[in-house]
């Protein structure tokens, strides 16, 4: 069973950055960074393919975020920038074993804790 351990979330002012990381035990074809805000549906980010590092975006962040993965490809990261108050929301790291196309609506199977990121106007 996959594992994953996110980190880098926190506050920051609008126009600002951050980076999340998620670390990874086990095996992945796919990864992603979903997000939720309170009162609302959990609404997909960005996806990587682990062997391909063929990327998607949802429109909301496009141009703005960047997903990618470390050499080994067993830590994926979310660079966020020009943050805005609308980004606030708890943000899970998801894995997928099999391949399904690695796309925002693919159905991932394990999940991490969630790190809080908070923009502030």
């Amino acid at each position: 069973q996959v594992q994953l351990v996110e980190s880098g979330g926190g506050s920051v002012q609008a126009g600002g950055s951050l980076r999340l990381s998620c670390a990874r035990s086990g095996v992945a074809s796919c990864m992603g960074w979903f997000r939720q805000a309170p009162g609302k549906e959990r609404e997909g980010v960005a996806t990587i393919a682990i062997a391909s590092g063929t990327t998607k975006y949802a429109a909301s962040v496009k141009g703005r975020f960047t997903i990618s993965q470390d050499n080994v490809k067993t830590t994926v990261y979310l660079q966020m920038n020009k943050l805005k108050p609308e980004d606030t929301a708890m943000y899970y790291c998801a894995a997928r074993l099999s391949w399904d196309g690695c796309l925002l609506t693919t159905d991932f199977h394990d999940w991490g804790q969630g790190t809080q990121v908070t923009v502030s106007s």
